[in-house]
């Protein structure tokens, strides 16, 4: 099978954690009557830096006084609340900043996307759940804000304490290795504790692609592909079948950008 050629210019790994950063620093409330429930989604919050936490309101009732007088990016909102409710709140107030519920039940899902909700967490929040719904709140941010992804956007892979930076641009791709995942760039490979999937949601769909159930790979770094394989200098990496017609696409619209 002939390669088809694209017209697109263009030691031993440490085990990491890995969060996301965007450039936009959102600030956000926590709005929920069960402490450890705070408690979990402060810890979560502290953990991501793009998230600024301003409050936490145990009632929806101290949440509307705070919120009169704070500009807001982000409530994670609980629902069921006693006198005042999470849907009660949100009709209370006359600028609705994104909201992500954050509830036991799945009874008000349907209601609360009549609410333009981001997302919609069950309890008890996983971390893939959260990054999952707060990388669609950064997108919308963005869009909103009329931030495009540069070459300057990046992730952190953390590790003790301490983050190292990756630039997107460098990242060449991603590769499963069973409970971790090895992130390759254009200096060195590192290994981080995470899943395949997380990372899929949180980096930009319009520059990385799942072309494998073991490999993500940057649009921009693709030379050449056939139907089975994809050329990134002189390394391949494998093309599912039933991703090739997703590479197409996605390289087109590449080039349309």
């Amino acid at each position: 099978m002939p390669f088809i050629d694209i017209l697109i210019i263009i030691v031993e790994p440490n085990y990491l954690t890995v969060s996301l950063v965007d450039k936009p620093i959102l600030k956000c409330v926590i709005v929920d009557d069960s402490t450890l429930q705070r408690l979990s989604i402060v810890k979560l919050i502290e953990n991501h830096p793009s998230l600024d936490l301003i409050a936490e309101y145990n009632n929806a009732i101290e949440a509307k006084m705070g919120l009169a007088n704070n500009d807001i990016d982000l409530i994670f909102l609980d629902i069921e609340m006693p006198i005042l409710s999470g849907f009660d709140l949100l009709d209370d107030l006359t600028k609705k900043p994104q909201i992500i519920f954050v509830t036991g039940k799945t009874k008000y899902a349907f209601k609360a996307f009549d609410y333009d909700a981001v997302d919609y967490l069950r309890k008890p929040i996983s971390k893939e759940r959260f990054l999952n719904a707060v990388h669609k709140v950064i997108t919308n941010y963005k869009l909103k804000n009329d931030e495009g992804f540069d070459d300057e956007d990046f992730i952190f892979v953390k590790s003790n304490l301490k983050k190292r930076k990756v630039f997107l641009n460098e990242l060449r791709y991603i590769e499963a290795l069973g409970d971790y995942v090895k992130l390759v760039t254009e200096h060195d490979a590192l290994v981080v504790l995470s899943t395949m999937k997380a990372f899929e949601a949180l980096l930009p769909s319009d520059r990385f692609l799942r072309i494998h159930k073991s490999y993500i790979v940057n649009l921009e770094k693709i030379e050449r592909y056939n139907s089975k394989v994809i050329e990134l200098d002189n390394q391949q990496l494998p093309l599912s079948r039933n991703r090739k017609n997703d590479l197409v696409e996605a390289l087109s619209a590449s080039m349309k950008s």
